[in-house]
């Protein structure tokens, strides 16, 4: 099981510190806010991590392998959502306007701020494609539903380190500036990042619709 969870936690790891509406989420209202409200978004997207660790354990991966095409539309949708975002991001940068990233314009009290966290973590696709995936790896490496479950704790701490470390970053003068001057080229570089995996995700799903 330990093996299994080491694995699985590497791709969580990469998965949450690569670009994405989480991180999205906790720069915005760090930059905006400070320290305090970033860490209570942290906060919510982890607690949404239990949740979906909950729901590939005792449901999502079960309906994955009993309607295959379920995956494929959740592919399709997600990576349209994305390049959507890579669209906006990549637009912004070009027109020298602010983008994805940028500080939060309504003041946010800390439940909001967990909520915000929370609420984003619950509807990201990402968070989606990956819990699928480390539910049917654990179920694939024989852990029974309780313990794959149990991976759930384990994702929400890495989520606190790696968000934690974002929040932290943002809410200094140092990160606030240094991204107001470099803005646009960090816009084109989240927009490419999202518009990779965005057209895998779209590619990957309109394949398999192929008889």
């Amino acid at each position: 099981m330990f093996e299994a969870y080491f694995l699985t936690l590497l791709g969580v790891l990469a998965a949450q510190a690569s670009p994405g509406p989480n991180l999205i989420a906790v720069a915005s209202v760090s930059l905006a806010q400070g320290r305090r409200s970033g860490l209570f978004v942290v906060g919510g997207v982890s607690s949404g991590m239990l949740v979906w660790s909950l729901a590939t354990a005792y449901g999502l991966a079960t309906v994955l392998e009993l309607f295959p095409y379920s995956l494929t539309a959740m592919r399709i949708v997600g990576g349209s959502y994305l390049l959507w975002l890579a669209f906006k991001g990549i637009r912004a940068a070009l027109r020298n306007e602010p983008g994805s990233i940028r500080a939060a314009r309504e003041p946010l009290t800390d439940r909001q701020a967990f909520h915000r966290g929370f609420l984003v973590l619950l509807t990201n696709p990402k968070a989606v494609m990956m819990w699928a995936a480390v539910a049917t790896f654990l179920f694939g490496a024989g852990l029974e539903p309780g313990q794959v479950f149990l991976f759930g704790p384990v994702g929400a701490v890495s989520g606190l380190a790696v968000y934690g470390t974002y929040a932290v970053l943002f809410s200094t003068g140092l990160a606030t500036r240094t991204y107001g001057r470099f803005a646009r080229w960090i816009e084109l570089a989240f927009g490419a990042a999202f518009g990779a995996l965005g057209g895998k995700l779209l590619y990957d799903g309109v394949r398999e619709l192929r008889p």
